[in-house]
């Protein structure tokens, strides 16, 4: 009986699967109507996430930092750059997802300090108007889903509800105290007047009045209780972290909307990161979205959504439920990389795509390799090795699909996961990107252990071919990928890492091209240039 219950459910899962990616086709792409980088720009588009989790700068701002780092930054091909929570955080070395008060950039002397981490708001202003400059825009790391650090406790009445089943309540109706209570008073009422009270949020995870933790879901005549419009896992995922925000409270709905405006307006950002949306309303986040793409001048506000989960099947009915409005983190295809790197020479390369975002919907895919919860010792601990971290960026980087992201910790110094031979990889296959990775792209995915692809370029860009392995002790004569370049009869390519080596193309158009020692390889026409 249970086998059969199995199957049965097992063939409902598929048949919900099927259906619901038939639905997606009339669903619009959302990057194509989105600003990816400068107005007018045939450059690739590419963004950098500008920040690690424990990022500091020895000797200036975070925010100064950025400004310095600017034209750098332009120089390898980024057109966009991800900005971590401007926002004043429950504490000074808060990161900004501890958010307190969005309308605090860093202006008002709160929570011990009139800077956030990452430095003042005329810091903030000048970097972003330097990236301008540099003809990148920048991209806000919306917090809306909770707050912390309130400045007063309240009492009202909660009920305690079980962490694995918010629909299960496991104890009765009772009073509590919360810290629930925030009046922002080194703000005045600037930009906002709302002051925060128990009635603007959902749940919280401590009771002062009995010194015990867990997940409690408030209750008055007031509360409707937990949101329907969020995702299932846990039976109600509203409840996230700290006090969660109740997105359907008239009040609450207006501050967040005057918000999305105010914060474009001032840092002149084109969009938003929209954090732990699986946790949100979505039919306020829609709202907040379309409202703010329709304030002038945001037509093409850039939108893309964390929702974390590795299973392409959880993210589909997002993508269904937002209809274009936002793109989405192809966290599946990040997972494959993790999976890729554990395994080595036993994972099948010709497989790295599957069930990844980017392959069934490349529209609406943001990919990436690592960011600042992937890191080791975080929420969502899974680094992508330094055995697999050069190909991946490869896959991101030179394909013609999805909107690749760069994060900040393979790119540059830091203390928590830099490595050097990543970073310089990672440079050279940032100017490929900019420079050759352009046109129709061809795949020849033949070999478990070693994979290739071509760019066959356009009327500007003269293409490039690559080739991938996961298997550095491959013999030489294997790790070659005959692949076919096009109208380069006669030509020869060369390596864009070591120009010594080359590769001479038949009069069909036809070479054989072998990977490297990295494992990553990339291929130009000999007398192109960066």
């Amino acid at each position: 009986m249970n086998s059969v219950c199995f199957s049965m459910s097992f063939i409902y899962r598929q048949l919900r699967y099927w259906l619901d990616c038939l639905l997606l086709k009339w669903v619009p792409p959302s990057l194509p109507a989105m600003q990816l980088g400068p107005d007018g720009s045939s450059q690739n588009p590419t963004m950098v996430q500008f920040f690690t989790w424990d990022a500091r700068h020895p000797d200036m701002s975070w925010w100064k930092h950025l400004a310095k780092e600017a034209p750098h930054l332009a120089a390898l091909g980024f057109t966009q750059i991800w900005l971590p929570p401007p926002n004043k955080a429950m504490e000074q070395t808060g990161r900004g997802y501890d958010a307190y008060d969005l309308w605090d950039l860093g202006e008002f002397d709160q929570k011990g300090s009139v800077a956030t981490r990452w430095g003042t708001k005329e810091d903030l202003l000048r970097a972003c108007d330097t990236a301008r400059q540099c003809d990148m825009n920048v991209i806000i790391d919306a917090v809306l889903n909770h707050k912390l650090g309130a400045d007063r406790k309240e009492a009202f009445r909660a009920v305690r509800v079980d962490p694995l089943n918010r629909l299960r309540d496991i104890e009765n109706e009772r009073p509590v105290n919360g810290w629930t209570a925030f009046d922002f008073p080194g703000r005045l009422g600037k930009y906002s007047s709302m002051r925060w009270n128990f009635n603007h949020f959902t749940g919280l995870d401590w009771d002062d009045l009995t010194q015990t933790d867990g997940v409690f879901r408030i209750s008055s005549e007031r509360h409707q209780g937990w949101s329907r419009w969020v995702d299932t896992e846990n039976g109600n995922y509203d409840y996230l972290l700290g006090i969660d925000i109740d997105h359907r409270h008239p009040e609450v709905r207006g501050d967040l909307f005057s918000w999305g405006s105010w914060i474009l307006d001032t840092t002149g950002a084109c969009g938003f990161r929209l954090d732990a949306i699986k946790h949100m309303d979505r039919k306020f986040l829609l709202e907040f979205i379309k409202r703010t793409r329709n304030h002038p001048g945001k037509k093409r506000l850039f939108a893309v959504s964390e929702y974390w989960s590795g299973n392409l099947r959880f993210i589909i009915p997002y993508i269904r439920a937002f209809h274009g409005q936002t793109s989405f983190f192809d966290v599946p295809l990040h997972q494959n990389f993790h999976r890729a790197s554990k395994e080595g020479a036993s994972y099948d390369l010709r497989t790295i795509f599957e069930g990844s975002l980017v392959k069934l919907r490349p529209g609406d895919a943001v990919t990436f390799v690592d960011n600042h919860d992937t890191q080791v010792g975080q929420s969502l601990e899974s680094w992508v090795d330094t055995n697999f971290k050069a190909q991946a960026y490869a896959l991101i980087l030179l394909r013609s699909h999805g909107y690749p992201c760069v994060f900040y910790g393979d790119l540059y110094p830091n203390d928590e996961c830099f490595d050097e031979g990543t970073s310089r990889t990672l440079k050279q296959l940032l100017l490929a990107r900019k420079s050759f990775a352009y046109g129709p792209m061809v795949d020849y995915f033949e070999h478990r252990n070693c994979i290739g692809f071509v760019r066959m370029g356009d009327s500007d860009h003269a293409g490039c071919v690559v080739v991938l392995s996961n298997n550095p002790m491959m013999d030489p004569t294997t790790s070659k990928v005959r692949m076919n370049v096009g109208p380069h009869q006669g030509a020869t390519f060369h390596s864009l890492f070591d120009g010594t080596r080359t590769v001479a193309i038949d009069h069909d158009g036809w070479g054989a091209f072998p990977s490297s020692e990295d494992c990553v390889e990339v291929w130009i026409k000999t007398g192109e240039h960066q």
